[in-house]
């Protein structure tokens, strides 16, 4: 399987990532070991998507990562992001 999901920290920052092993990429970002990641606060998931094809993966994460996919997150998250207004 390959997963696209989203990070959260205590900031309500967000990061959107790529892995086929998402627990061992979960560990790699709660451990620091993940450069763009490594300076957030004690990150969270909060959203995950699984898809068989690696190419339907990636080209999710892009999106996700677009001023469009950022707005579908929100709607679709919507009471997770007023939890954390």
């Amino acid at each position: 399987m390959h997963y696209v999901y989203v990070l959260k920290d205590k900031k309500n920052k967000l990061y959107t990532g790529y892995s086929s092993d998402l627990k061992r990429r979960l560990q790699e970002h709660k451990q620091g070991h993940v450069h763009t990641t490594y300076r957030m606060d004690t990150v969270q998931l909060i959203y995950y998507e699984a898809f068989t094809d690696k190419i339907d993966a990636h080209e999710r994460e892009k999106y996700l990562k677009t001023t469009q996919g950022k707005r579908t997150l929100k709607i679709m998250l919507k009471h997770t992001f007023a939890a954390f207004v």
